[in-house]
């Protein structure tokens, strides 16, 4: 790029998710649908596990803080593409778009150290069940969420710093409703080759490895608890299958995005959508509906709520 060492785009237009107006209909009903529900889910969630004295354990503690996490991803690009249906112009600044990306990046790396974070604890309580209190302490909870929060940004950082420099002078049309690093990439007008490779090790090859990892790590205490069954395995066993279901949902949307080449339009568009919007709707779902200490709490909550409301 001859002297151009300065971006002159200053905003980006995305073209969303079709033209078809009983298509944008139907997602605008679904997109608020999904949408509400999850930051009503999400908030439930954290209201139970703060206020039940039941609940005040390391697992709850670390599923409230997921539940934190996905209010927030969910908020940085569903209320933009709702609002942005209708508009034949969808245009985002270029500060919304690189807030766009650095947010999402933040908060999904937050969320991966905390689904690992919740992986060991699980192995604590199945493998070294008298040692559980003492491992997982308050302590060590709370130093979990600080070095999630702490990878999450400095992750998005050097993400970020892929971007910012990059020099924007001709085209600014993004074939998606929200900002993200590959597509961005793609726009710069200079050769971005050894860019895209460092943002797929980056990003890509993490998100598989930490995958991987997991899976492993579920596999092996789904055998554990095989060989050696108790009293409380069909219970472990409930708690074990609703993280490896949360643990794909959240993987594979993201190992498609990076690891995948030349992805198919449509098909990356409906992963977004599902990432964006269902994904955090439905990990409340799953962990409430084959949880029963969960489903007790927010009755007592509930059924407390409504006696203090008839008391006044």
């Amino acid at each position: 790029m001859n002297g151009a060492n300065h971006s002159v785009v200053s905003e980006f237009v995305l073209l969303g998710l079709s033209n078809s107006w009983e298509i944008q209909l139907l997602l605008f009903f679904f997109s608020c649908l999904f949408y509400m529900s999850s930051m009503m889910a999400n908030l439930l969630i954290m209201v139970t596990v703060t206020s039940d004295p039941y609940l005040h354990s390391p697992m709850y503690f670390l599923l409230a803080n997921l539940s934190v996490i996905d209010m927030i991803f969910c908020s940085i690009a569903a209320p933009k593409m709702i609002c942005d249906l209708f508009r034949k112009q969808k245009v985002i600044s270029f500060g919304g778009c690189v807030a766009q990306i650095f947010f999402s990046h933040a908060v999904g790396g937050t969320e991966m150290v905390l689904l690992i974070a919740m992986a060991f604890d699980r192995y604590v309580a199945i493998c070294k069940p008298l040692h559980y209190l003492t491992i997982m302490s308050p302590r060590m909870c709370v130093l979990i969420l600080v070095v999630a929060w702490t990878t999450g940004l400095i992750h998005s950082s050097a993400q970020l710093a892929f971007v910012v420099n990059l020099p924007f002078c001709g085209p600014n049309v993004v074939d998606s409703f929200y900002c993200d690093i590959p597509r961005i990439i793609k726009l710069a007008c200079t050769d971005t080759h050894k860019l895209e490779v460092m943002v797929t090790a980056n990003s890509g090859f993490i998100s598989l490895g930490a995958f991987f990892l997991l899976l492993l790590s579920y596999i092996f205490l789904l055998a554990t608890l095989q060989k050696h069954p108790s009293g409380g395995s069909a219970k472990a066993l409930s708690t074990l299958s609703a993280h490896v279901i949360v643990v794909v949902l959240f993987f594979g949307p993201l190992i498609f995005f990076y690891m995948w080449p030349s992805p198919a339009t449509h098909l990356d568009k409906f992963l977004a959508i599902f990432d964006a919007v269902l994904t955090p709707f439905l990990n409340p779902v799953i962990y409430t509906f084959r949880n029963r200490e969960m489903k007790m709490a927010m009755r007592r909550v509930f059924s407390q709520t409504m006696g203090f409301r008839k008391n006044h």
